[in-house]
């Protein structure tokens, strides 16, 4: 950023820091009014020694600042470091066993139970401690269709994670007046567990209890629990009012037409999503009811590890500005400037913004229903095709399957790519069934009629290691062609193991992109790849073939 950057941000610390010292009335306590205080005392926190309730963004950072949470950076960012947990820790999550929700949930590795005994007594113990700090305390919303919406406080430990869900939740300028949460976010980032004595995996927890409507989480810093905590939480309620939760992007085209883009962390939602010709709904969760697709989110929360000015630049500039909190990436200590393609904290860096930080949005965050659906999957393998058309029952197959791959170097003893099937596009988040919001998608493709694509993001003419990764251009190119319709009057080639339809030419794309067979020198090598994932996604089927339908198993078939 140069002189001009550091010197920017130098003086934004320094007029944060001189308001404090000047004027402490910035951190008196706004006046607490009945329904906070008779909440706080119904979860046992009337006791915490401050209670900082709905602060705007600036004092967020003063209070932020004031308590060491973080540091500035050159453009005015909130830059933190998560420490130990620079992502979530599913296996720390766990729901509260109860008759009002047990009958509902999909019990299992994803979904564990922990009994309401349990529960109670580490809520206990965590607002014991914390009643001994000071607390954040935020009404805010998650739901852009009022008929769906859902009020939730946040209360956290630290302010940042307050500045978080301020950015990630639809946060109204001014709360509203006796304001009455349905669900409750506690989140106690320094208290770590005793496993032995709370019934925890380890340190670490998110528990979940439907019937007391509170999310409680420990031992990690990682504002990320928070956020997909409350999708969980839809995910769980939406279905039981027939609105389909998926964990999507969405955009619209001036005429009028939604897109949705279905995909795990990597596989370019937000990316793709965020076009400047094309207004963005949001970039991570949605509902689609009745009457169209509207945003869980009133933020995005963008992975920007390398993150490139030049070929993203509307996340770039929403992550480079004032209230953006950005998670674990490297900073100048002299610059205070961002290096976004260091890993040396993680590969996992983040940034949270709020959605109005995008240039082009629509304004109440609601569109129609879709008439394209892209799935997305990142294939380290390097033999999907970079675009294929879907049937309908080809879309549900792999809306179930929900396939990327991890590649080496990402987790510790990965040493060549692995296939990851994570069903409906996010199975730690899905509370129901997978084949709950299979038959919601299902539905509303064939009422809809919306056009269904698979389209990979990995790698090409060979494996990770060997291939190149999937030029951005070429698939921002194949995308937008889909979107506008160009695709539907082209002719289509047959692939021979997944049966899928591949386009035999797409504006500004090479013809031998197209086929992936064709992208490989040793087309021997490539078949065998082709029929090892095929049949990976083959055993995979399996544990839903009682649940499809005839069509769909149809397409699940031995290589």
């Amino acid at each position: 950023m140069g002189h001009r950057g550091q010197a920017r941000s130098q003086r934004l610390e320094k007029i944060v820091r001189l308001r404090i010292w000047r004027n402490p009335a910035i951190l008196t306590l706004p006046a607490i009014d009945a329904h906070l205080k008779t909440h706080l005392e119904q979860l046992g926190l009337a006791g915490a020694t401050a209670v900082h309730r709905n602060l705007s963004v600036g004092a967020l950072y003063e209070h932020a600042l004031r308590r060491g949470e973080g540091e500035l950076g050159s453009d005015g960012q909130f830059v933190v470091e998560t420490g130990e947990h620079t992502g979530r820790s599913p296996k720390d999550k766990f729901f509260v066993r109860e008759p009002g929700s047990e009958n509902h949930i999909d019990w299992g590795e994803t979904n564990k139970a922990i009994d309401a005994k349990t529960f109670d007594a580490l809520l206990a113990r965590v607002t014991a401690y914390l009643s001994e700090r000071e607390i954040f305390a935020l009404d805010t919303f998650v739901g852009a269709d009022e008929r769906y919406r859902l009020p939730v406080r946040v209360i956290t430990q630290y302010a940042w994670h307050s500045l978080f869900a301020h950015n990630l939740f639809i946060t109204p300028d001014v709360a509203p007046v006796d304001f009455a949460p349905e669900f409750t976010v506690i989140d106690a980032a320094e208290f770590v567990a005793d496993p032995q004595r709370d019934g925890t995996r380890s340190g670490t927890f998110v528990f979940v209890n439907m019937a007391r409507k509170i999310v409680l989480i420990g031992g990690t810093r990682y504002a990320g629990e928070i956020k997909k905590s409350v999708f969980t939480i839809m995910n769980y309620l939406m279905p039981l009012r027939h609105v389909m939760p998926m964990h999507c992007s969405a955009n619209v085209g001036h005429d009028g037409n939604s897109a949705i883009f279905f995909g795990l962390s990597g596989t370019g939602k937000t990316t793709l999503s965020a076009d400047s010709k094309r207004p963005l709904v949001g970039d991570d969760e949605h509902g689609w009811s009745a009457d169209g697709v509207f945003n869980f989110e009133g933020g995005c929360y963008a992975k920007v590890i390398r993150l490139s000015q030049k070929a993203e630049p509307e996340i770039w500039a929403a992550s480079h500005r004032f209230g953006a909190v950005l998670e674990n990436v490297v900073v100048d200590e002299s610059s205070r400037s961002l290096d976004l393609d260091s890993e040396a904290k993680t590969e996992n860096t983040r940034a949270a913004y709020p959605v109005n930080f995008i240039p082009n949005i629509v304004p109440d965050l609601r569109a129609g229903h879709p008439t394209t659906i892209i799935m997305l999957t990142a294939d380290a393998f390097g033999v999907l095709p970079p675009i294929s058309k879907l049937t309908p029952e080809q879309a549900m197959y792999h809306f179930l399957s929900g396939y990327t791959a991890k590649v080496a170097g990402t987790e510790k003893g990965v040493t060549e790519p692995t296939a990851t099937f994570s069903t409906c596009f996010g199975a730690p988040f899905m509370v129901h069934h997978p084949t709950v919001y299979a038959k919601l998608l299902g539905e509303r493709i064939a009422k809809h009629e919306v056009t269904c694509w698979l389209v990979n993001t990995g790698w090409t003419g060979g494996g990770y290691g060997v291939g190149m990764r999937m030029a951005i251009g070429h698939t921002r190119a194949m995308v937008n062609a889909a979107l506008d319709g160009t695709l539907a009057g082209t002719t289509f080639a047959s692939e021979p193991f997944f049966g899928l339809s591949i386009p035999t030419a797409v504006a500004d794309v090479p013809s031998n992109v197209l086929d992936p067979r064709n992208a490989w020198s040793d087309k021997a090598a490539y078949d065998a790849q082709a029929k090892k994932l095929a049949t990976l996604f083959f055993e995979n089927f399996k544990k839903f073939e009682a649940h499809a339908s005839d069509g769909v198993r149809a397409i699940a078939i031995k290589p």
